[in-house]
Parts: structure tokens; sequence; C-alpha cells
């Protein structure tokens, strides 16, 4: 995970955990060159994966875009490149779209909800709510036909709304979206563990009647991977952390982007190649400490092979702060999700249980 902005952003959120420093640079054209470079050769496969972050990934400009897809062609080696793009739309415009479409790029736009639940939270640096710029750029995106997905943090607020949300959120022109867990110290907008569990049992109960196969929510979906045999698609529930890396602007890998702290710096590109820092034994001991720090209640949980005691960052005292929500939903959902590999296992589409709840009313 790319972030050529660091934490620089041209918003103000009111929950956001990163703290925009002035004095961050974004990421100069040396940087950039050995970060393809580097990335395409740690990856052997056919395809290769970028995922551009922030902070606000626009506040680069286009033209640093543009020379990110010229270096992933010079030095493709003839792979497959996929690139993802997060952002909170508020600079998205045509030429932007165009780019996006041209070039085959997957983005990802924040958005929390209707005006008065978005607005809340997500302002401008001056405070002035966010939602219309965010729905200009939607509008733009589906215009061009560009493939989009919608991220949204779930807080304090929003959660109280699952339904009013879920439907308005699969409304807005893509199937794809991702919920996300508020979860900071200290922070009153952060969701409780009855709260997420509660949201996602609501929103649960909507999709299972109306939206299988329509509608495609991250967390649903990896769940039911997991029923039919497959890991979490989700790196929060997955049983290790993997080496889902953020880099910073000047060159420095850290094992993740919720750890970007001293202690987690693996190097920098410049000194060190990623292969290398990949291969390290600092980013297996981090990869493998998920596992090795579960509580004695986490390994003997019924749901561990479903949360896996969820992201490290999660936790106090070994223990998630939402680990009771996430039982929640996976006592709730099992029933439906059990019908489903089911229906997998003989070859047949888990749309067939819409129509079998349809029937038993």
């Amino acid at each position: 995970m790319a972030k050529p902005a660091s934490s620089r952003c041209n918003l103000k959120c009111r929950y956001c955990f990163y703290l925009d420093k002035p004095e961050n640079k974004p990421m100069d054209d040396a940087t950039l060159e050995a970060f393809i470079r580097q990335q395409i050769a740690a990856q052997p496969g056919p395809e290769v994966h970028f995922a551009w972050q922030g902070g606000e990934p626009t506040l680069c400009g286009i033209d640093f875009y543009r020379r990110a897809v010229a270096l992933q062609q010079r030095y493709g080696q003839g792979k497959r490149i996929h690139n993802a793009f997060q952002t909170n739309g508020v600079l998205i415009n045509d030429e932007w779209c165009r780019f996006f479409r041209d070039n085959g790029w997957l983005v990802g736009i924040s958005l929390d909800g209707p005006p008065e639940l978005h607005d809340t939270f997500r302002v401008n640096r001056r405070g002035n709510p966010t939602h219309h710029k965010v729905m200009a750029a939607i509008e733009r995106l589906c215009a061009c036909q560009v493939p989009f997905n919608l991220l949204t943090v779930v807080n304090q607020l929003n959660s109280q709304q699952p339904e009013k949300m879920y439907r308005y959120l699969r409304a807005r022109g893509t199937p794809f979206l991702q919920f996300i867990p508020l979860v900071e110290q200290d922070n009153p907008a952060s969701v409780t563990d009855q709260q997420w569990g509660d949201f996602l049992n609501r929103v649960f109960d909507i999709w299972v009647k109306e939206d299988i196969g329509r509608v495609f929510v991250q967390l649903f979906d990896s769940t039911l991977g997991v029923w039919c045999g497959y890991p979490s698609q989700m790196c929060s529930l997955a049983e290790t952390c993997g080496h889902a890396f953020a880099l910073e602007a000047n060159g420095d890998l850290y094992q993740c982007d919720h750890f970007v702290y001293p202690a987690y710096r693996l190097g920098n590109i410049h000194q060190t190649p990623l292969t290398a820092m990949n291969h390290s034994e600092a980013a297996r001991a981090f990869s493998q400490h998920k596992r090795a720090t579960l509580s004695e209640a986490c390994r003997n949980c019924a749901a561990r092979r479903l949360c896996n005691g969820d992201c490290p960052k999660h936790r106090r005292e070994g223990k998630s702060v939402l680990c009771d929500g996430y039982r929640a939903f996976f006592r709730h959902s099992a029933p439906h999700m059990r019908v489903m590999r089911d229906l997998i296992r003989q070859h047949r589409s888990p749309v067939e249980l819409m129509m079998l709840l349809r029937r038993s009313g």
C-alpha cells in the first residue's frame, strides 16, 4: 500500500487517525521509480498489484500517476498490472475519470452514508460539508464507466441506522461495498462492539433476502468463503497478518498501515530492496505475531476460524474490542451461511437461498 502523498489530506475528518504534518513531502520521481521497479520484481507471478492510498493520493496530481503508469509499462516484463486507488473523491473531475478508465484502474471512494450522516464527520479544512462533492465524483465515475467500490467507515452515529445506510449505499451505482469499523482509543465516534454486531446483522438480514449475487459486501463474501474452506479475504480476520506493507512517500517501509511507528519500520527502499525486506526476519515475526499472541479465550472460541482474534490494532488486553459484535454476527449469519455453502458444494448458486426464504415466508 503506497502513500505517495504521505499523510497529507484536503479534508479534516473528525475521526481520522492520521496526523497531517505539513512537512511531509509528496513522493519524488526517484522514489516512485524505485517503488515501481521493486514492486514488480518482488511479485514473481503473472500479475502485479499496486494500491495507492493516503492521506489523499489525488494531492500528488494526475501527472504523477501518468508517470507511474509509464514506469509500470517500462518495468512490467509483460505482466498484467492492476492498480487500485483509494480517495475521498473531492478532487475527482472528468480528467481523473478518463485516466482511471483508460488505464483500467479500480477506484475506492469513501462515503459514510447520506448527507446528514456523512457530513457529521467528513468535512473540509474549513469545516464545510463534503457529501455533495463525493456524490459529484461518483456521478462522474458512473458516467465514465470507471469501476469503483464504496468504502464506508461505520461509526457511533451511522451504525444506528443500518437499514437506511445499506439501502442508500447500494443505490449509488456500484454493487461493491466495504464496511470499516471505526475503532480508535479515546475517540467518542468509535463504534461499540454491540453497535457493530447489530449493524452487521440488520444489514445482513436485508442482503440475504434481497441481494445475494447482486450486491457484494466484503465481510459477507469473506465469511462465506471461510465457510467454504478458503482463507479470509480480509487481512483483519486472517490467521496471520501477512505482508501488507505500507510505503511512505520518502521510501520508508512499515509492517502495516495501522502500525506506521518507528518500531515497525523495516527500512527504506533506497537502501534495501522490497524483496529483501519482505523476506526479513522482522517481517516474518510480525506476520506470526497475530497468531502467537491469541488469548486463551480466543484459542478456544468457536468463532476463531472466522475472525482469528481480529486485527491486532483492535485488541485490548488480548481481546478485540469488537469481539462480541463479531460473534453476534457469526451466530446470526451461520444458518444462512451453511445453506449457501451447501448450495455451492452442490454446484448450485447461493442465490437460490433467496427463493427458499421467500417460499418460507
